[in-house]
């Protein structure tokens, strides 16, 4: 018997080979790059997996390129319920587009398909058998005790560890001692490595320029005994079949490079271009550390979605820490959209850009105070429609009010900036929302300058006024006749020549109208606010407040 016997043996039912699978997926007409971004379906997807499929489809598309989604499954036991439609959605809501990719876990689009690795077995045993054929592989019968005592012997005798050279008991079996085995043991399928650790492979990352490291010298395994092959091998099939031609992924896979780059001389297929994205990291005292699943509930997509922060804002952020010119183009381009600006891979940070969630709440309010108000008003209702969904009925009743307050001061060269997120829209409609004023926590609390019986005297005369809202300016004189009348200073400058002579100066009753009205210290512009509010229900607040204070 010889390996292209032993490899019918092992795969009786595989009949196709590598050169029907070449033309059945031919390369590519365009020359752009084709990217990919190929996550597992173990858990929600990390703040760095949005990054880094920011980063990939940036890449491709700002050159006309292919961006594709592929569902990385080997990993059969740790897949969590619904992982890839939680993908999908995730994505989806976050505007990242693909060319191709599943589109459900049972719909896809694109030619180069199925792309999810789980639908592919057979693919990845045409050239599993074709290495077993070649003697580039072999399978391998050993259990995990056998592992075990190996490893032991391994470190009992000081020598490195794992399966290789003169340690892969089952390398030298011959294909009719390999076949036997087969017949009655379970196995899995081994590269025949022809690597050394005292030779180096030399590549160019996209990112951190030239690279060596040892050759890998390891008998990997390329497929487990349930037949799915291992992420090292799949990914390389995949890449080479769905004519990948740079593949942008986490710093984590460094360390596997030697071993891909084998995998893919093994194979015969041209290698991709890497490039290495450092991780995100996060302050933590005087040190910085990885952004983490288990302590930072910012790595979660999701937390951003909850949080009400606009997509854009968490896309532009991430182009920040992208490439950090993006932040001065885009004060000289603050109408522009952010995939007008052309990054390059190599001014990336090759130690890991600084999640700062100050910043990000920096980038997300002035995002907001570029939007219309008609587009703050329809963001906040669809953020309240799955959290508050109280709020929500009451916006969708009061919609021609709530957009007259979100339009206040926009437009304006010093353009408001109170809303960071749309989570911030409840606290601001709280004070404007009859409905919800009640509910404001703490009581009126008003300039310490103005006694009691000043806020009544001035409260009750602009209740009982009428005061001419047509514009600021009139408005204002209204509020300031009966200021003076009541022996305030006109403004702060006559106030600080004779402070004796008034009782007090105009920003103590405009401070203490707010108050009354809104009950905080901090609002939009007043007149706005009372303009957006109107007259009477204006008056309805004051005479709130008038009863706490009698």
């Amino acid at each position: 018997m010889n390996t292209e016997s032993l490899a019918d043996a092992l795969f009786p039912d595989i009949k196709d080979s590598p050169a029907a699978l070449e033309a059945r997926f031919p390369k590519r007409s365009t020359t752009a790059p084709v990217t990919r971004f190929a996550p597992s379906p173990t858990g929600y997807l990390h703040i760095g997996g949005l990054l880094a499929s920011l980063v990939s489809e940036r890449f491709a598309h700002q050159s006309g390129g292919i961006f594709f989604l592929r569902i990385e499954d080997t990993d059969k036991e740790r897949e969590v319920p619904n992982g890839i439609e939680e993908i999908i959605s995730a994505f989806s809501g976050f505007g990242i587009t693909f060319d191709e990719g599943p589109t459900s876990d049972t719909a896809e689009k694109g030619s180069y398909g199925p792309y999810i690795q789980s639908k592919r077995a057979d693919i990845y045993k045409v050239y599993i058998k074709e290495l077993v054929r070649q003697g580039k592989a072999y399978p391998c019968f050993c259990t995990s005790d056998d592992l075990s005592k190996l490893r032991s012997e391994q470190e009992a005798k000081g020598a490195k560890t794992g399966y290789y050279a003169d340690w892969a008991k089952h390398r030298a079996l011959t294909p009719e001692q390999a076949a036997a085995e087969a017949k009655t043991k379970p196995f899995v399928i081994r590269l025949k490595s022809s690597g050394s650790e005292t030779r180096k492979i030399s590549f160019d990352d996209c990112i951190r320029g030239t690279i060596e490291m040892p050759e890998n010298d390891f008998d990997a395994v390329i497929m487990k005994a349930d037949g799915i092959p291992t992420y090292h091998f799949a990914h390389a099939v995949d890449d080479h079949l769905m004519r990948t031609t740079h593949v942008i992924r986490g710093e984590e896979w460094l360390s596997s490079v030697p071993l891909h780059l084998e995998l893919f001389a093994t194979l015969g297929f041209e290698t991709p271009r890497y490039a290495h994205i450092a991780p995100i990291m996060k302050q933590d005292g005087e040190s910085r550390r990885k952004l983490s699943k288990r302590h930072d509930p910012e790595a979660a997509v999701r937390f951003y979605h909850e949080q009400g922060y606009p997509v854009n804002a968490v896309i532009e952020y991430l182009m920040n820490i992208i490439d950090g010119s993006f932040e001065r183009w885009r004060v000289e381009n603050p109408a522009a959209v952010h995939t007008e600006f052309k990054f390059d891979l190599s001014r990336m940070s090759k130690s890991g850009g600084l999640f700062d969630m100050t910043k990000l709440n920096d980038v997300s309010q002035n995002f907001i105070s570029r939007m219309s108000a008609e587009s703050v008003y329809e963001s906040a209702l669809r953020w309240a429609e799955e959290f508050k969904p109280d709020l929500h009925a009451l916006m969708k009743e009061k919609r021609e009010f709530t957009t007259a307050v979100f339009n206040i001061g926009r437009g304006d060269p010093k353009a408001r900036k109170d809303i960071r997120t749309w989570a911030d829209v409840p606290n601001i409609l709280a004070y404007c929302y009859d409905e919800l004023f009640p509910s404001i926590a703490g009581d009126y609390v008003f300039p310490a300058t103005m006694s009691n019986e000043n806020l009544v005297a001035f409260l009750t005369a602009y209740k009982n006024a009428n005061p001419d809202m047509s514009t600021h300016d009139s408005w204002y004189k209204a509020v300031l006749d009966i200021a003076t009348g009541m022996g305030f200073a006109p403004d702060m400058k006559t106030f600080k020549k004779n402070p004796g002579v008034y009782k007090g100066q105009p920003g103590e009753l405009m401070m203490s109208l707010r108050i009354a009205v809104l009950k905080i210290k901090e609002s939009p512009d007043l007149y706005s606010m009372f303009s957006a509010m109107g007259h009477e229900r204006a008056r309805a607040r004051i005479d709130i407040c008038l009863n706490k204070l009698r």
